[in-house]
């Protein structure tokens, strides 16, 4: 039985290192196998830049490592129930740090930009991160003129934190009960 999350419209499926391996050989036969409508993506080439190195240098590396943890180490696919397809990507940077530190980054297909799946996504990730007593605060980076992504981390209770040139890192802490 495959773990993953679910919303109100979206299953979240994090990629087991075998998955990433046939995601990077070949993507519609990674989707086939989940089950999943083929779905080519919209996204910038900094994007796809980014995923290609993800891949190489973290996800399949790190869930080789780590495959009773693999969940913080890889790409969760951003599945849309209603079509049931695969319409973005999100995940951590590893486990959190001994100061309890998990950073998040994602990515939608520009198809499905302005219709909260990003929003959704993030608070599923953000309550899964927070079940993890190891975890208390989850930072995200954006670039400055990223304004729809700065507004959905405002908007998720983000606080902006840090700025490293055009860079900008927003920080939410796990409430206190």
């Amino acid at each position: 039985m495959m773990f993953f999350l679910e919303t109100e419209r979206l299953k979240l499926i994090p990629l087991t290192h075998d998955l990433l391996q046939l995601c990077n050989q070949n993507r519609p036969e990674m989707e086939a196998r989940l089950g999943l409508t083929t779905n080519v993506m919209k996204i910038s080439q900094e994007y796809v830049t980014e995923i290609q190195y993800a891949m190489a240098h973290f996800w399949l590396p790190q869930t080789a490592a780590h495959p009773d943890n693999y969940f913080w180490y890889t790409n969760w696919e951003i599945v849309l129930t209603s079509c049931n397809m695969a319409i973005g990507g999100i995940g951590f940077a590893g486990a959190p740090d001994d100061k309890g530190f998990a950073e998040i980054g994602f990515m939608l297909d520009e198809h499905f930009h302005g219709q909260g799946y990003a929003a959704e996504a993030l608070r599923a990730m953000i309550n899964w991160a927070f079940g993890h007593e190891a975890v208390r605060h989850v930072v995200a980076r954006t670039y400055e003129d990223n304004a729809p992504c700065r507004r959905l981390l405002l908007g998720a209770g983000f606080m902006p934190v840090a700025a490293d040139g055009r860079l900008l890192t927003y920080r939410k802490c796990r409430p206190v009960m």
